[in-house]
Order: C-alpha cells, then sequence, then structure tokens
C-alpha cells in the first residue's frame, strides 16, 4: 500500500467508517475508564488493531478533539491524511524522528487537558511493546493511560511485524478499556522495569 496511490488515499476515508459501523462491538469497562470530559488522557491501542483503535476514540470521546500521533513514514502519510479526512487533529513525528517536536506537543495537548490517541509499539515496533516515551509523558503530565484491548472474532491476519488485522465485516468485536494511573519515576530503570510490566500484561492481546 503506498501513500502515492490517489485511490488509497480516496478510498480509505469512506470504506473505514463504513467497515467500522458494520462490527458488533461490545464495550467492556469500569465507570473510571474514561476521564470527565475536562480532564486530559492518552488513549492507546496496538498498531495492529488501528482499524478499530483509531474510530473507536473518535466514538469514546464524542465532540471532544482527538489529537492522533502518527509517524512521518510514508505508510504514516496515507494514515495522516486519512485520519485528518476524518476529523482527527494530528501529531506527525515519532521517537526516531523530531522526536523532541513530538514530546512537547504531546505534552501540550495533555496540559491543557486535551486527548491524545496513538499505538504504543508503532510505527516499527517491537510486537506489542510500550515504549518509554509515551509512558514517561503519561508520568510527568499526570495523565491517565486509556488502553483498549480489542478482540476480533473474525479478521483477515497480515504477515507484517505487527500481525495487522482487518476485521471482517459484521463481524462481533469486544474492547476493553483498561484505566491506568502511571507513577511517578524516581530514575530511568523504574520506568523500564514498569514498561515490561505493561508490555507483558497485554502482549498477549
Amino acid at each position: 500500500m503506498s501513500a502515492r496511490n490517489p485511490v488509497y488515499r480516496r478510498l480509505l476515508p469512506l470504506l473505514l467508517p463504513l467497515l467500522f459501523r458494520s462490527l458488533k462491538i461490545t464495550i467492556s469497562s469500569r465507570p473510571e475508564s474514561l476521564p470527565m470530559p475536562s480532564e486530559a488522557a492518552l488513549f492507546m491501542f496496538w498498531h495492529g488493531k488501528m482499524i478499530t483503535g483509531w474510530l473507536l476514540a473518535r466514538r469514546l470521546f464524542g465532540d471532544r478533539p482527538v489529537n492522533a500521533v502518527v509517524s512521518l513514514s510514508e505508510d504514516g502519510a496515507l494514515l495522516s491524511g486519512t485520519l485528518a479526512d476524518l476529523g482527527f487533529s494530528l501529531i506527525r513525528g515519532s521517537s526516531s524522528k523530531e522526536s523532541a517536536q513530538v514530546r512537547d506537543a504531546i505534552a501540550g495537548t495533555l496540559e491543557r487537558g486535551g486527548v491524545v490517541a496513538m499505538t504504543p509499539d508503532g510505527p516499527r515496533g517491537p510486537h506489542h511493546s510500550f515504549k518509554y516515551g509515551s509512558l514517561r509523558l503519561a508520568s510527568e503530565t499526570s495523565s491517565p493511560l486509556i488502553f483498549a484491548v480489542i478482540r476480533y472474532e473474525a479478521a483477515w491476519r497480515l504477515k507484517s511485524w505487527d500481525r495487522f488485522e482487518i476485521p471482517r465485516p459484521f463481524s462481533r468485536v469486544t474492547v476493553t478499556l483498561h484505566h491506568i494511573e502511571v507513577p511517578r519515576f524516581t530514575c530511568e530503570e523504574e520506568l523500564r522495569s514498569y514498561c515490561r510490566q505493561l508490555s507483558d500484561l497485554f502482549s498477549h492481546e
């Protein structure tokens, strides 16, 4: 799939909402899983589940602006255009490119009480492993992390690093929301240890 292909660029913003609306989604969460309307939040889901994850963010947060963190890669260019058409604000960059600007943009959004959506194992993996930067930001800004575990009853699975899944139309999808209060870290090793714990907790989801 090439970001330079104008067919994909035109069709994705039309097809993804149609697919999403066809899915039979059941959401399980405790009352405190979502923040109050004026509170900041980091909303996360695995890279391989992004078809449902992005549109789920729009549904869960209603009229609130959702800021999507998207890489500067060629695939990221295609994704960013699609998300912009779907009403997302964009934060472009990754841990390897423009990292300082991305951190500042995410931190600024959270400090203003905004919502940031991202895939913690993107854009290149490792598969189902949280990146240190996302957890550091949640800790430093005292923002809750809402992690969505997404399971498809029926899906096409690609042989990519993220084991990307495309849910079959009209299939059942279960979503479990986990509200995580990320602690303050006194040293880098505490952050790395916590990152490993979260990755292990959700690695098979």
